[in-house]
């Protein structure tokens, strides 16, 4: 394409009018084709390929014209749109935080909708990042530090595909039964867990069990982690059977909402095996599926939240 580009614009030394408005419009049509093109790759790389890595020196160097440019919007560095995309998103949890200190739902600006996952990485996260690749939608995933030392290549996967990870403490731990400085110890060693197989520090967190107390927000307050509930339960971990978890979603969905699933913890081939049905009813109703910085972005939080008591009760989280 570039080839025939450079061809067309070389042309005839003296094209007449017709000729140069001709290829003029081809010029901008073949640069807005290749633009679209790579735009869409970045849109499938982040949910199902890489998360695009940063271009050779000897790529850089050659890098001429609006091709380049393209290229350079293409890669991981501060004039990329992922730079771009991330420091949006990060911006928003900041402006969260100022308002809330935890979530169970975003605005409703927009007709979005998150799935996040819970307790991984495990046996079943590789199926259900299949899933998500294959169905070009995002997930949100908070993870256990422990399960790092088994299943970390589900870590380094999401890393790759470009998806937030969130922490779920180290050991999934009840934190009300533990002090201030047992409380910390769990919400640091889950992040320097996922910190080491190339996660930035996690701006998310998630309580098991839901359950927390003034102290969990207090450090969470000094980590400038913002807790993230759940205005939707699958309840898939009560493996209810695929078509329940499926319509204890849809038939709950709304613009904002967070959605809790699990990929570790247990059986959840349930689970995987209702992600396709899910997405495509959501998709249906005309939901967009983002992550949840994303939801935030879009959808910004106007009041302090607190969880309903149904949300904290039970086995979920």
């Amino acid at each position: 394409m570039i080839e025939e580009l450079q061809d067309m614009l070389r042309g005839p030394q003296r094209p007449t009018r017709a000729q140069t408005r001709h290829r003029r419009r081809r010029a901008r049509a073949l640069a807005g084709v290749a633009a679209i093109a790579l735009l869409i790759g970045l849109i499938a790389g982040a949910s199902g390929g890489g998360g695009g890595g940063t271009p050779t020196a000897s790529a850089a160097a050659t890098r001429v014209g609006w091709y380049g440019h393209l290229q350079a919007l293409a890669g991981a560095g501060r004039d990329s749109l992922d730079f771009e995309r991330r420091s949006a998103e990060t911006s928003a949890i900041d402006r969260t935080l100022a308002v809330s200190p935890l979530i169970y739902t975003a605005g409703k600006q927009h007709k979005e909708i998150a799935l996040t996952f819970d307790d991984g990485p495990g046996p079943y996260t590789d199926r259900v990042l299949d899933v998500l690749s294959q169905h070009r939608v995002p997930g949100t995933f908070f993870a256990v530090g422990t399960e790092e030392t088994y299943f970390h290549a589900g870590t380094s996967r999401m890393v790759d595909l470009g998806l937030p990870i969130g922490d779920h403490t180290e050991s999934h731990a009840n934190l009300t039964q533990l002090g201030a400085a047992d409380q910390k110890k769990e919400i640091l060693d889950a992040a320097a867990r996922i910190g080491s197989y190339g996660a930035p520090f996690p701006r998310l967190f998630r309580p098991p069990y839901g359950a927390f107390n003034d102290t969990t927000l207090g450090i969470l307050k000094e980590q400038k982690m913002l807790a993230v509930y759940w205005t939707i339960d699958s309840e898939d971990w009560t493996r209810p059977g695929v078509d329940a978890i499926v319509q204890n979603v849809v038939s709950k969905a709304q613009p904002g909402a967070i959605v809790l699933m699990h990929d570790a913890g247990g059986d959840r081939s349930q689970t995987v095996a209702a992600l396709p049905t899910m997405i495509a009813r959501l998709k249906a109703q005309g939901y967009q599926l983002v992550t949840v910085p994303r939801l935030l972005l879009d959808n910004p939080v106007t009041v302090n939240q607190r969880p309903p008591s149904s949300l904290t009760q039970g086995g979920a989280g």
